[in-house]
């Protein structure tokens, strides 16, 4: 028993709380596994405590403990590193027809960064609470899916139901919380990635709060934007001509009115269209100036702009460029990040694939919905290649956590999505028309 000091402050209250409720779970995590819990819950835990937080993943270790789970189901353990230290990791179950284009279940394995102080639990201790949740970071995004891959297969395999037609790859990539420029990017591009012969790939959706899943079949593309705004610098009680502070307001101006309109058009259609509809614009930083009194020679704003693949795209450039003309003839822009891919996967039965994976959730009552993804996942590198792919976290009634504190995952949605990749991969891999 702890004894609470008095504060002043309820915050501190508050954040001693915490502080005692994560000492309380790192004593007693390895105790809170329920002898009885099933192997697809403890496995999850365990994989959860692997800490491949950004910017420092422990990438060795989430590869031998993946290596692991392999090597425990007799399948092949292959990993490639396109940089040092940044290993990709693909579980293989060979089918009786090889020749075929084969089957992956792809997920990433680093998490973004935890700011411990907000979370009730220590994010790597995996404590399962008396409700069933199970926190952690990585519950949502996306250690659960990557898991529940592999314990649907166990379970096929248990039941004498492991062969299959085609080829199974379970592929975990490093770096996607980064871009993935340094994992599937890379790989994509290898003879390692282009002997695995993948013909249809799953990745990650998103949770959602409503009763019906989310699938993806294409993304909106990431432009991450730089406007510079050159001026005439001088003391700063003057009033001078040709500010960057005066350019910037200009260009800040344009692009929030733009972000207006889009967001007006979005509101307007709310029951046909939803976010990846419709192309978003948000001011995520801006920097310049030397000092109080100097009025700089330079100013910088960014923008975080996510353009759809039903935009045009030279269209949408143009319109920057406007932006910036009209603030000033000497203001530029250039792209951090220009992703150009308006590849999206079908969405209909005329297509094999989307034919099988469609046909399981409504064969089951499972009711879904199709969107165009918001962020960015690796996904956009297969469709840029011509691969199709799809985005299913299957997590419904469950609030959207992904990146925030006490992110978690009830034990039994998550064995519902298990149980729901069981006949997904079943069906998939034994897809007979190519």
């Amino acid at each position: 028993m702890f004894a609470i000091p008095r504060f002043h402050s309820f915050l501190a209250v508050r954040q001693t709380a915490k502080g005692i409720s994560r000492f309380l779970a790192s004593q007693t995590t390895m105790a809170n596994n329920d002898q009885n819990e099933d192997i697809a819950v403890t496995n999850f835990r365990r994989y959860i405590r692997v800490n491949t937080e950004q910017p420092n993943p422990n990438y060795a270790e989430c590869k031998e403990f993946l290596y692991g789970l392999g090597k425990d189901l007799g399948f092949e353990c292959n990993s490639h590193e396109c940089v040092p230290g940044k290993p990709i990791v693909w579980l293989t179950k060979k089918g009786t027809d090889p020749s075929r284009k084969s089957l992956m279940l792809y997920s990433h394995t680093d998490v973004v960064p935890t700011f411990k102080d907000m979370w009730t639990y220590d994010p790597y201790a995996a404590v399962k609470d008396d409700q069933g949740r199970i926190f952690g970071r990585g519950t949502q995004d996306m250690k659960s899916v990557g898991i529940q891959y592999v314990e649907a297969l166990r379970r096929l395999l248990s039941k004498g139901e492991g062969d299959f037609l085609r080829t199974i790859h379970v592929v975990f990539g490093p770096e996607e919380e980064l871009g993935g420029a340094e994992g599937m990017e890379m790989f994509i591009e290898t003879e390692q990635f282009k002997n695995l012969n993948i013909g249809f790939s799953l990745d990650e959706g998103i949770a959602n709060p409503d009763d019906h899943f989310k699938v993806y079949y294409a993304e909106r593309c990431p432009w991450w934007l730089k406007v510079t705004c050159p001026g005439s610098p001088g003391h700063g009680s003057r009033f001078l001509e040709n500010t960057p502070g005066a350019k910037l307001q200009a260009v800040i101006n344009n692009f929030l009115q733009w972000r207006e309109s889009q967001k007006a058009i979005l509101e307007a259609n709310s029951d046909a269209m939803t976010l990846g509809d419709i192309t978003s614009c948000n001011l995520t930083k801006v920097d310049g100036g030397v000092q109080m009194n100097v009025v700089p020679a330079e100013m910088n704003a960014y923008f975080d702009i996510r353009v759809t693949p039903l935009d045009d795209y030279e269209e949408i450039e143009k319109k920057i460029a406007e932006f910036c003309k009209s603030a000033g003839d000497d203001v530029t822009y250039s792209f951090i990040q220009k992703a150009m891919i308006k590849n999206m996967t079908p969405t209909n039965k005329s297509d094999p694939w989307w034919n099988i994976f469609s046909s399981v959730l409504e064969e089951n009552k499972l009711e879904y919905k199709t969107e165009i993804f918001v962020g960015a996942t690796d996904s956009r590198f297969l469709r840029r290649a011509g691969y199709k792919a799809i985005g299913f976290s299957p997590m419904k009634n469950t609030p959207t956590l992904l990146h925030d504190h006490d992110e978690f995952l009830t034990e039994d949605e998550y064995l519902r999505g298990v149980e729901i990749y069981e006949k997904l991969i079943s069906a998939l891999a034994n897809n007979a028309e190519d």
